[in-house]
């Protein structure tokens, strides 16, 4: 594989530039990102300890990447090698349409065969007890962690879409709570409604928010004289510090619930999107509005999202289809073979 001569060979600066690009065109989320940078670092260490040199863009090629994912073999799951591939892939994607390269050569590589697997959806009471139950933190923190829980589940937000909401997000009226969603999964915004018992919480949290603000700047934009508001201060869910909450933490919040109240399974907030998701479907909406809510592309992912057991199957079957209810027709005589 030739590569474009007034670019420096190494890889380095070309997982720079593709994670710019990332960045600033696809707006992907920081934690995407990461995990691009992460896959693609560890593909050019592995390369490098095999050659023993330097790797360069050459390296991107059919032989070393079968190489990577053979010496994974055993060691890593299925969806994990299938991950890094895609990394791989998308990257030298870029490289081909940049000029960089003259073809893809890990598109080449066959995706493993992953086991399809159910995302896991606690019931109804189990979420309940999660947001409502016992053993919530005393004081402002306390009150935050509800509302974040509300949001999660109420809203089916991923999480980090979650901690990047703003004030300015929020458009309360006489019905309830409307959440914008700003840059979501592939920079799409949305906005999503919040029933009655989250647009509490928020409220509950948000009379309390500015303790957790240093002292001064406990001033929310629009009380008192005017002023430039540091951009932390916009954010809705603030950590002890007063300034916007992480993604780690949110995830420890929900793993911490589901311990102290004994859910079935120990979820992370992806676990509420999956439950908001079956519990609306379980309720009688539509795969479409669903769908919207959630902010999928594809109305296949939303199906991937949604699961019901056979028997709830059945019983929206009989509530929803005409011919569930309708009596049963006697089934014709049979002629009388005397008479024939």
């Amino acid at each position: 594989m030739r590569v474009r001569a007034d670019h420096e060979p190494g890889l380095g600066g070309a997982i720079e530039r593709f994670l710019e690009h990332l960045r600033s065109e696809r707006r992907l989320s920081p934690h995407t990102l990461r995990a691009y940078r992460r896959d693609l670092e560890d593909f050019v260490a592995r390369v490098e300890q095999r050659r023993g040199r330097p790797a360069e863009l050459a390296d991107l090629n059919l032989r070393e990447v079968r190489a990577d994912l053979a010496e994974r073999f055993g060691q890593q799951a299925a969806s994990t090698a299938a991950r890094k591939l895609s990394a791989l892939r998308s990257f030298g994607e870029y490289l081909r349409r940049a000029g960089d390269s003259p073809d893809n050569e890990a598109a080449l590589v066959r995706r493993p065969r992953l086991p399809r697997k159910l995302p896991v959806a606690l019931p109804q009471g189990d979420v309940a007890d999660l947001i409502d139950g016992a053993g919530h933190r005393d004081g402002p923190v306390g009150l935050r962690d509800r509302a974040i829980l509300e949001v999660l589940y109420g809203a089916g937000l991923r999480v980090a879409e979650c901690v990047a909401l703003d004030l300015d997000h929020l458009r309360w009226d006489r019905d309830g709570l409307t959440l914008r969603v700003v840059g979501g999964k592939g920079g799409k915004d949305r906005e999503v409604p919040l029933g009655a018992p989250g647009a509490a919480a928020l409220r509950a949290w948000l009379a309390v928010r500015d303790d957790l603000l240093p002292p001064g700047q406990r001033q929310i934009q629009g009380t008192g004289p005017k002023r430039p508001v540091p951009k932390g201060e916009r954010a809705v869910f603030l950590n002890n510090r007063g300034r916007r909450i992480g993604d780690r933490s949110v995830r420890e919040l929900v793993y911490r619930r589901c311990l102290t109240t004994g859910a079935r399974a120990r979820v992370g907030p992806h676990g509420l999107r999956h439950s908001f998701a079956t519990h609306l479907l379980e309720g009688g909406c539509d795969l479409r509005s669903i769908q919207a809510m959630l902010g999928h592309a594809s109305l296949s992912t939303t199906q991937r999202y949604t699961h019901l057991d056979l028997g709830k199957l059945v019983d929206i079957y009989e509530q929803a289809h005409p011919r569930a209810r309708a009596p049963a027709r006697p089934a014709p005589a049979k002629p009388d073979p005397k008479t024939r």
